[in-house]
């Protein structure tokens, strides 16, 4: 049985840990994951992304993370473009393509500058309508290339769908290899990934900032659960809870001015809040139940939580100030782990059903709930910023694995990962 909290770990605890700045992190997680996309959504636009003129050239496969990135969306639907030649100079045949079945068009190219950056260029058409939607340039270091494709995937994703793309947002994830725990920050994809942490202890319960600049997590290097600050560009690092006992589960406030997290050092588990440095400690729960996992509401007026008040693990919700909790779920008789959606109509969550552990989103306003994942042991489910994608968690094939899906759980996006074991994934906000 998977426990409501995750504050207890092993007690027999050795020093070691290691923070980096990401400028001067481990390269080790590049081409760390495998990504294998699946289902069928209700409608995808077919996009034909041709191979960029001479990225072969480059150390990155610019059109194929664009490709991959739009795929697992959900959204669309890649064409096949083998032996194909189009940059952003073309003028394609519209009716070439139309009677490929495509909608959309993407060409461009990779060149090397003399001063070792590539200039890299895109190109958008509309197919339907035989129209040029523009494209643009970038001229980026090696280092960057996969930066600048994903940012190529968002501007055609705005473009097509008039909503904001994530794949230049980053996630946090935790992997143990070898008895080493490492906490990641990585492309949205799991790829492209630098080591910000690494300890012979674990981590867990990795939460970002609003504006994307920190990590709050939780270390067991003082023999004990605290909760720590990072700043990720630098990898300086503070400790905002150390009290007596357990400090678990740290979650931002919409404003980054406060923390919520879990302590037990009046006894049992308990919800408080505090002050971004640690100060102004609040007692926001007063039960006799172990209270935890809390996550505010986009709007930072209400917490919703996991207690087992009613004698099993529910997802409750209250205000940000304390106050009468009320029970949001009530399908079956385990149910962890919330995070609401950026909208704040939605709530992804895990629930136990038929002897497994699934993702379920539930439509806040009615009540209503489903399965999303197809898999039997998911954990840490993560809206996307734009709230069109969860990421979670599992294993699968005898493999741990991050996931990800649309919310309406039709396109699942499979990363398999190199290292022994990944867990606790968090998504992080736009902006880099």
């Amino acid at each position: 049985m998977k426990p409501i909290a995750s504050p207890e770990r092993p007690s027999v605890l050795r020093r070691g840990l290691i923070a980096l700045p990401l400028a001067a992190a481990l390269p080790t997680a590049l081409a760390q994951f495998r990504v294998e996309i699946s289902g069928v959504g209700a409608t995808q636009v077919p996009i034909g992304i041709v191979k960029f003129r001479d990225e072969e050239k480059a150390a990155q496969p610019v059109s194929q993370i664009v490709r991959a990135d739009l795929e697992r969306s959900g959204l669309f639907r890649g064409l096949d473009t083998a032996g194909i030649a189009l940059d952003e100079t073309a003028q394609p045949a519209m009716s070439d393509w139309r009677s490929r079945s495509a909608d959309a068009l993407v060409g461009g190219s990779v060149a090397r500058l003399a001063d070792g950056r590539f200039d890299v260029r895109y190109r958008l058409w509309d197919v339907v309508k035989g129209r040029d939607l523009g494209g643009q340039s970038y001229a980026v270091p090696a280092a960057d290339l996969r930066l600048v494709a994903h940012q190529i995937a968002d501007a055609v994703y705005e473009k097509l769908t008039g909503e904001k793309g994530v794949f230049s947002t980053r996630i946090a994830y935790v992997t143990k290899a070898g008895g080493r725990y490492t906490l990641w920050v990585t492309d949205a994809d799991g790829e492209g990934g630098q080591s910000a942490l690494a300890s012979p202890e674990p981590i867990i319960s990795p939460a970002w900032s609003p504006d994307g600049r920190e990590l709050a997590y939780v270390s067991f290097e003082a023999r004990k659960a605290v909760v720590h600050v990072q700043d990720v560009a630098t990898g300086k690092r503070r400790v905002v809870a150390s009290f007596r006992g357990s400090n678990s589960a740290p979650a931002w406030s919409p404003d980054g001015r406060q923390l919520a997290m879990t302590l037990s050092r009046d006894g049992g588990s308990q919800l408080f809040v505090m002050n971004r440095d640690g100060e102004g400690l609040k007692r926001l729960t007063n039960s006799s139940a172990i209270d935890t996992e809390a996550t505010w509401s986009p709007d930072g007026r209400q917490i919703y939580f996991v207690s087992d008040r009613g004698g099993s693990p529910q997802i409750y919700r209250m205000p940000a100030t304390g106050g009468n909790a009320e029970r949001v779920s009530f399908g079956g008789n385990y149910n962890i782990s919330p995070a609401l959606s950026p909208d704040g109509r939605s709530m992804a969550y895990i629930a136990r059903d038929s002897g497994g552990y699934r993702v379920n989103v539930m439509d806040l306003a009615s009540g209503v709930a489903r399965a999303v994942s197809d898999t039997k042991d998911d954990e840490s489910p993560s809206f996307a910023p734009n709230g069109r994608l969860v990421i979670y968690a599992t294993r699968d094939a005898g493999r741990d694995v991050l996931m990800t899906t649309t919310v309406d759980g039709r396109i699942k996006a499979r990363l398999v990962s190199t290292q022994a074991d990944v867990r606790e994934p968090v998504w992080g906000p736009y902006g880099r």
